[in-house]
């Protein structure tokens, strides 16, 4: 068989479900149909700049289609940012000489927002760059859904099912922290689908008042519990408040020039930032003095992004990386397969980056919740 194209493969970011049947697809159909040699660069932009590569063969490709993770393995690291020798260096010509270097013909990157960044500034390199969008986030820009966030949500909703009986049986306030960064469709989406009685994402800011509001309230029609479903980057309306001033701080440190200022600013705003833990703990801790419940604090963490995938995710992924490989074939480049209904669509990485697909307020699933009483606090 004449193998007339050489496509390379990295799966960058956070692991997710799907991420092996994505791999899978792009493999199979680029060797049964395509013609192409395909190779896994391990660990995502870190392994591609040190040229650690695994050869895709059909033996390798016949048995992952079910398997969580991602069999080439992944990093956060940035072409542009990485870790070497202590330091943070730009590696960007190390990888474009890695990529000729494997006379590759395209390079498919698997990941998030993030991912697609990294992605698009490879391109302005000249390399031929297609990527996939996978997060159990779901908050990627300009594709229907990516793969990964149904099983997750599958997940997280089984979790919440499970706390059900726990706070039935103790009459406590169950809080749930689910993953979702600053999008909600994580907590919104197993919110509704375990019947949690709130449900707070980021979208909207909370006002705690109205969410134990809406617990006392259960509490006069004889429902001595709650579960309240919080997704990670929810804030509070008085929390918003302090993130603006923090971001306003640095905003005009920087307009006035001051170093030391700007970086003072900066720690405080990372400081804030990292402390998403304690916002949910903090709301949990005042709806236990608010109500008189007692409350606990149940963080879903890293279990959302393992196990096998669902059907749906395999589907998606397999969707995407067969769609993937039929646009190397057509010459494309620098576009990120978004899903668009029952079909594929190549849309320009340029589009894609630097935006975040947010739940829209005006979203019918948010329309659903409100209309079978949860309470979304506000």
């Amino acid at each position: 068989m004449n193998m007339n194209k050489h496509i390379g493969i990295l799966t960058a970011g956070g692991d997710s479900p799907g991420l092996n049947a994505a791999i899978r697809a792009i493999g199979k159909t680029a060797m049964d149909t395509g013609q192409m040699e395909v190779v896994g660069f391990r660990d995502g932009f870190r392994g591609l700049m040190e040229n650690r590569i695994m050869r895709l063969d059909r033996s390798m490709l016949s048995s992952i289609l079910t398997l969580g993770g991602t069999i080439l393995g992944t990093s956060r690291d940035k072409p542009h940012k990485m870790p070497v020798g202590g330091e943070l260096m730009d590696m960007t010509d190390v990888i474009c000489d890695n990529y000729y270097r494997h006379n590759l013909d395209a390079l498919v990157c698997i990941g998030g927002g993030g991912t697609q960044k990294n992605a698009f500034r490879l391109a302005e390199q000249g390399l031929t760059i297609l990527t996939l969008p996978k997060t159990i986030d779901n908050d990627v820009y300009g594709t229907d859904v990516t793969f990964g966030f149904d099983t997750a949500m599958e997940i997280a909703t089984e979790a919440i099912d499970r706390l059900h009986s726990t706070a039935h049986s103790h009459h406590r306030i169950i809080v749930v922290e689910v993953m979702g960064h600053n999008a909600g469709w994580l907590a919104l989406g197993a919110g509704m689908a375990s019947g949690a009685d709130v449900v707070l994402i980021p979208e909207i800011p909370y006002d705690h008042e109205k969410v134990a509001m809406a617990i006392r309230q259960r509490q006069q029609r004889g429902n001595n519990f709650s579960i309240v479903v919080v997704a990670e980057g929810a804030l509070s309306i008085d929390e918003i408040k302090k993130r603006d001033k923090l971001k306003n701080r640095k905003l005009k440190a920087r307009e006035n020039g001051d170093i030391k200022e700007k970086k003072k600013a900066n720690e405080a705003y990372m400081r804030f930032s990292k402390k998403r833990g304690e916002h949910t703990l903090r709301l949990s801790q005042k709806l236990e003095e608010m109500t008189g419940l007692e409350s606990r604090l149940t963080i879903l963490g890293h279990l959302q992004r393992g196990g096998t995938p669902s059907a749906t995710d395999r589907i998606l992924a397999t969707k995407l990386g067969t769609a993937c490989v039929r646009y190397i074939e057509e010459g494309l480049s620098n576009v990120m397969i978004a899903i668009r209904g029952d079909g594929t669509e190549p849309l320009p990485l340029a589009d894609v980056i630097g935006k975040r697909k947010i739940v829209p307020l005006d979203h019918c699933w948010l329309e659903s919740a409100r209309n079978v009483g949860t309470c979304l606090g506000d």
